[in-house]
């Protein structure tokens, strides 16, 4: 008996028009007013925020047979396989979970998909386009991932990394207090009490209006230029270790007095904490070059004037990579 081919569980997803992000536990729901309205409903997966803490699992073989679904052998491998294309969230569910709630989805899905092929839906014009798509869009995925993922090398990404990063010039940081009040005349009148002795610690906590000096004794940790408004930003590097601002401070919050608690040289990020997102920078750089130099090998007219002017505007290079999940918008 044959593994079942991931393959066929996209395609079979691709066939019935639904998303697979959710675990198949209930039953289609006839959705409204919508053009995929005749597809199953979306149950939701499994929220594993509030289920208890997960013992331990052991390894399960990946040629381990979880399920024989028309005669051939589906395997925790596959299921594995299967999880990421059917949704990357699933990754947080324990193991056996995952492969669980997978395999749920893949019997209710070849269920319907079965069901599918003996009406005859599989010989229909949508069918040939959909899988057409299906297609290019998988065969587009290898050509990226062969053509450039898998040729980024260690020493590509720590070469961008001396270059880019490592050898900037080193910012400087400072940390500062502040009180924050209403008026100039509070501000001036604290002023004098810190010529006098009082510790700027202690007043902060008495007197900023910011509700968090009652704790932090105004203490706003370390900042680099650009990360504070303007004129608390001037004033903080103007000072040096241990002096505070002789003269009130206004800002678009109200008035400060400033401390400087200590200055230091910003440290670039250690090359294991970027060298994921350098990866992708590479990957991206060689994306937009390879997609150039072969698009001009392409046959493509366009008939439409207005649809031609518009494809000869510039590409944006902010776009997703073949195999990227989009980020989803806050709602």
């Amino acid at each position: 008996m044959k593994s079942i081919p991931l393959t066929l569980l996209l395609s079979s997803a691709l066939l019935l028009g639904t998303s697979l992000t959710s675990s198949a536990q209930n039953a289609p729901q006839p959705q409204q007013s919508t053009p995929d309205a005749a597809a199953p409903a979306q149950p939701k997966l499994p929220d594993p925020s509030g289920a208890p803490a997960a013992q331990p699992e052991k390894p399960v073989d990946p040629s381990h047979v979880m399920a024989v679904v028309d005669g051939k052998n589906v395997t925790a491998g596959d299921l594995d396989a299967m999880a990421n294309d059917i949704d990357p969230g699933l990754a947080r569910l324990p193991d056996q979970q995952r492969r669980i709630t997978v395999l749920k989805i893949y019997v209710d899905m070849k269920t319907l998909s079965d069901a599918a092929l003996k009406d005859g839906l599989d010989k229909t014009p949508e069918y040939e386009k959909r899988m057409a798509i299906m297609r290019d869009n998988v065969l587009q995925q290898l050509y990226f991932k062969n053509s450039i993922v898998d040729k980024i090398t260690d020493d590509d990404v720590k070469a961008r990394y001396e270059k880019e990063i490592a050898g900037l010039p080193k910012e400087q940081e400072v940390r500062a207090r502040h009180i924050l009040v209403k008026t100039k005349k509070e501000a001036e009148d604290i002023i004098k009490s810190l010529d006098k002795g009082a510790k700027f610690d202690e007043v902060a906590k008495e007197k900023s209006s910011e509700k968090s000096a009652a704790t932090t004794g105004g203490d706003v940790g370390y900042f680099s230029r650009g990360q504070m408004v303007k004129p608390f930003e001037d004033a903080a590097f103007a000072l040096k270790v241990g002096e505070y601002t002789k003269t009130p401070v206004e800002s678009p919050f109200g008035w400060h007095i400033i401390k400087v608690e200590d200055r230091r040289e910003k440290q670039p990020p250690a090359l294991a904490d970027v060298k994921d997102g350098i990866r992708n920078m590479i990957a991206r750089e060689r994306y937009v070059k390879m997609i150039g130099d072969l698009r001009g090998k392409m046959d493509v007219k366009y008939p439409d004037e207005d649809v031609a002017k518009m494809m000869q505007k510039p590409d944006s290079d902010t776009g997703d990579l073949p195999g990227e999940q989009p980020e989803e918008e806050d709602q």
